[in-house]
């Protein structure tokens, strides 16, 4: 049973939900990484989470690798996994 510690925040009047994955996230394709992106986005709405999921994860470097709509660039490349950490407050499974 696949289980995910989230951070479901609100930035600038949006809800977000940012979902830290395992550091291999950043070897998939572009294909798979949006596959497993629609699955997350999917099962949290299900969990009742309003909000965009962005799957963020360890980019090497001290880097935070995300995916995320383009208008929410700037903000994510202003926190890093600490920030991400720090605010986990729910958990999606199934």
């Amino acid at each position: 049973m696949p289980r995910y510690k989230v951070a479901h925040i609100k930035e600038q009047g949006v809800d977000l939900i940012i979902i830290p994955l395992s550091d291999s996230f950043r070897f998939k394709s572009n294909k798979d990484k949006n596959q497993i992106t629609n699955e997350l986005q999917m099962r949290a709405s299900n969990a009742g989470l309003a909000g965009t999921v962005v799957p963020v994860w360890n980019a090497g470097a001290g880097r935070m690798g995300f995916l995320a709509p383009r208008n929410w660039q700037f903000f994510f490349k202003s926190i890093n996994l600490q920030y991400v950490y720090a605010n986990l407050n729910r958990e999606i499974y199934w």
